[in-house]
C-alpha cells in the first residue's frame, strides 16, 4: 500500500485526478478525517472538503499514477 498527501485546489484538478485514478486496475481511496471516498468516484471526491490536504491510499502500484500524484503532492 502506498500513501501520499495531496491537495486538489481546482475543479479541473479533481477531474484530472479521477480520470487518472480510473485508469488503474486496483483500489484507490481518498481520506480526510474519518471520511473515506473511492478515488474513482468524481461525485465522491467533489463531496470532500477540497480546501484540506487529502490522503490518497493506493492498494497497488502504477508508476505512471504515482508520478502523476507528485504534481499535487504536499511537502
Amino acid at each position: 500500500m502506498i500513501e501520499r498527501q495531496i491537495k486538489l485546489p481546482a475543479t479541473e484538478d479533481v477531474k484530472e485526478f479521477v480520470t487518472e485514478a480510473s485508469r488503474c486496475d486496483f483500489d484507490i481511496d481518498v481520506f480526510y478525517n474519518r471520511v473515506v471516498i473511492d478515488a474513482k468516484s468524481i461525485l465522491g471526491v467533489f463531496s470532500m472538503d477540497l480546501t484540506r490536504v487529502l490522503t490518497v491510499k493506493c492498494f497497488g502500484r502504477d508508476e505512471k499514477f504515482l508520478n502523476f500524484l507528485n504534481k499535487y503532492a504536499v511537502a
